[in-house]
């Protein structure tokens, strides 16, 4: 017969045993907004689809009793729109670089993907856009 091997632990729960790697996703956020290069496309506003996934990473677990614990979409939700209100952008990837550096200051978050959309620009086409992503350099 064999020995049993097994060890007990005892968990100190001062101690982070885990990491958590957690991620926010914000799908189809649809807005009304002037965006572009061309005149026309400065003349009257657009409807322009964001499509965005924010990667944390955490040593805690979330406490449901503070929204400091979290990456908060509605936060990105307003951050977004307050992004296109106070500024005209010619180009998506100017737009996409602003959401990425005023999310990037939160030191929790690692990646952001992030897709803009044009839904009304090209007859032929339901959408035309841009997908970036962007991680944070730990160098």
């Amino acid at each position: 017969m064999k020995k049993n091997n097994l060890k007990i632990v005892k968990i100190d729960r001062k101690k982070n045993l885990f990491n958590y790697e957690k991620k926010v996703l914000i799908k189809d956020l649809i807005l009304d907004l002037k965006l572009g290069y061309f005149d026309f496309e400065k003349e009257k506003p657009q409807k322009v689809k964001f499509t965005v996934d924010v990667n944390y990473k955490d040593k805690k677990p979330s406490n449901d009793k503070d929204i400091k614990s979290i990456v908060n979409y509605a936060k990105i939700v307003r951050l977004i729109k307050k992004l296109v209100k106070n500024k005209h952008y010619n180009f998506l990837e100017t737009l996409a670089e602003d959401v990425f550096d005023e999310l990037f200051k939160d030191k929790r978050i690692d990646k952001i993907s992030l897709q803009i959309e044009k839904l009304e620009i090209m007859k032929d086409c339901s959408s035309v856009g841009i997908q970036i992503s962007k991680k944070r350099s730990h160098d």
